[in-house]
């Protein structure tokens, strides 16, 4: 079978892999959709995601869905062969004081497909099959096809920040950055309740993707004169994970208001506006994954259909460095979708 395996900066390789054997408790998946995440760009592009660094061959992906085809143990209440399913890429320990505090997506010793984050590192589900632990399993609800789903990793990705910045009805949010997860933010503050969204980018064509999520202001983000620019924002998701987003998002929250840092910002210190956080007392919350919210991410897909349109591309699995390339060109894509083949 064919997975797409890292094996430093710029070495992106399809190679052929043996089809492994679930052991108890597991699963084995056939995939057919893997989404290509800003993490396995930073893997490509540049050996590693944040503090998060390559020291082995790693399989990448963690943004994936497909079929059953065995169990190495069965288990009643676990889907049955055959069942179409998302993966759930997070296993917590369940015993760290993170866990016990039900805050299990910074468990301090979690696994996470195809992460870096630990040695030996966590394979990632980039493959035709794939075996995870069978509780990770997460049925599709009836009317979500495996395209849509294929989105559910990152949407939950987005609610959960979402959620992070607290009861966002009826307010006023400002997302920075209108790649795939800003324009997720977007999708999952409307779903809140906001009553208005501003989106700010560099580029047209991700504005753009922004509005189909259902922004409601899009801006230029170098362009001072822009008349979409919001005097201030009740709440302000930065997404973009640069340093320049979340001062946009300090300098237009208002008095004490709370901004949320989703993108993740360069290894080393990042300059931001602290004395704005002191003397406006703004909080600022961090966002880092997501937990319980990729059931509800998957209802969210099942329930909307126009979630269709942010994907702008499926690739074969043997053009995997092309659909990398794709995906790291924003002026032409927003997620693009591997395609394993079923």
């Amino acid at each position: 079978m064919f997975g797409c395996v890292i094996h430093g900066q710029d070495d992106l390789r399809v190679e052929e892999l043996p089809v492994p054997e679930p052991g108890p408790g597991q699963a084995l998946v056939a995939v057919r959709y893997g989404g290509v995440c800003g993490s396995d760009l930073h893997y490509w592009l540049h050996g590693g995601v944040g503090d998060f660094r390559l020291k082995e061959p790693m399989l990448l992906g963690h943004e994936v869905v497909g079929t059953v085809v065995a169990y190495g143990s069965p288990d009643a209440s676990s889907p049955a062969v055959g069942t179409a399913v998302a993966v759930h890429p997070a296993t917590p320990c369940g015993v760290c004081p993170e866990c016990a505090e039900g805050r299990r997506n910074v468990c301090r010793d979690t696994r996470y497909l195809g992460s870096a984050a630990r040695f030996p590192h966590v394979q990632g589900g980039f493959a035709a099959q794939v075996v995870v632990p069978a509780e990770q399993l997460r049925p599709l609800p009836e009317n979500l096809d495996l395209l849509r789903a294929a989105l559910a990793e990152p949407l939950s990705v987005a609610l959960h920040a979402v959620r992070r910045a607290g009861d966002v009805a009826g307010r006023h949010v400002l997302v920075t950055g209108a790649g795939p997860i800003g324009c997720l933010v977007v999708a999952a503050a409307k779903a809140a309740g906001a009553e208005r969204v501003t989106v700010t980018d560099l580029l047209p064509a991700a504005l753009e993707y922004a509005r189909r999520a259902g922004a409601d202001t899009l801006v230029r983000a170098d362009d001072p004169d822009d008349p979409g620019w919001p005097a201030e924002a009740d709440v302000a998701v930065e997404a973009s994970g640069v340093a320049a987003g979340l001062d946009t998002c300090l300098r237009l929250v208002r008095r004490g208001g709370v901004v949320v840092q989703l993108g993740m910002l360069p290894p080393g210190p990042s300059p931001f506006a602290g004395n704005l956080v002191v003397s406006r007392e703004i909080e600022l919350r961090g966002a880092f994954r997501f937990d319980g919210e990729f059931d509800e991410a998957l209802r969210l897909l099942a329930a909307e259909p126009a979630f269709d349109a942010l994907v702008s591309a499926v690739v074969p699995v043997q053009e995997a460095e092309s659909a990398f390339r794709l995906a790291a060109d924003r002026a032409r894509s927003c997620k693009v979708l591997l395609d394993f083949g079923g």
